[in-house]
Formats: structure tokens, sequence, C-alpha cells
């Protein structure tokens, strides 16, 4: 929600859709860094929050927006070739690169954060460990099916 175009539609889509779509969406970063979900270690998380617009508006609408992560293990060595590659991806699939940083052993190593312009995805990857990768989907505000929305 934002002034500009504040009451524009919404996309519409359930919780349980929305997060089906962020775990394909990390799933894919993952397969993409050759990486191996290591139940030990994955931790996947979805935590849902509140749409906030520019003006601190929240709507009793129902909408929602949705943090998707999920660990995935890789050797340090491989984790900058992994970064680049699904940089390379997203920038193939009309992401807008945010941040991009390559660095064997200095911190912050191995980031990557892009945007969608159109779908108004984030998405972002990172070195959180010696052998981890965080791969992180954040959607857009989505409005559940069924529901009339609010209009500011």
């Amino acid at each position: 929600m934002s002034d500009e175009g504040a009451n524009d539609p919404l996309p519409r889509m359930s919780k349980e859709k929305g997060e089906k779509w962020a775990k394909h969406w990390a799933d894919s970063m993952v397969a993409t860094a050759h990486a191996r979900l290591d139940p030990k270690t994955a931790r996947p998380t979805a935590s849902f929050t509140d749409c906030v617009g520019r003006n601190n508006e929240v709507a009793d609408d129902g909408r929602f927006t949705l943090r998707y992560s999920v660990r995935g293990t890789l050797p340090r060595a491989d984790h900058a070739a992994a970064v680049t590659a699904i940089k390379d991806t997203l920038k193939k699939k009309g992401f807008e690169i945010q941040t991009f940083v390559v660095n064997e052993d200095e911190e912050p190593a191995n980031v990557v954060d892009a945007r969608h312009p159109e779908d108004r995805q984030f998405v972002s990857v990172g070195s959180v460990d010696k052998d981890l990768l965080v791969f992180i989907v954040v959607t857009p505000c989505l409005l559940p099916p069924g529901v009339d929305q609010q209009q500011f």
C-alpha cells in the first residue's frame, strides 16, 4: 500500500498457496546453487505479517506479506559461484539486482538481493555460516481470494 496506487488491485493468493509458491522459489534457488537441504540445518521458516502502507496504514481485509527462508548446505569455497549463478538466473528472469557481493573470506560474504519490478517479490541469498547459505523469498502484499479489498 502506498499513496500512489494505494487502491490498485492486489494480487490474490491464499496463505497456503503463497507458502507453496515461496517454497518453490527457494527450492529453485537451492537447486541453482547446487546446495542440499539437510534436515539438521535447513530450518524452513514461513512468517506472515500484515501489509503496512507508506503512511503506516494497515488494512482489515486480511492482506499479508510472507517471508519464507531455508538454509542450504554448501562448502564455503562454493558460495561465490553459487551466488553468482543465482544472480545470473534472476537477471534472466527480469529481476533487478539490488546487492551483489562475492568475497571468499570477508564479511559480508557472498550476497545477492533482487526484486522483481512487476511481480514485486524480493529474494535474497547469502552466506550465513561456514557451510550454509540462507535462501529468502518475500512476497508482495497479497490479498486472500474471495475478500473485498479495503480502499484507502
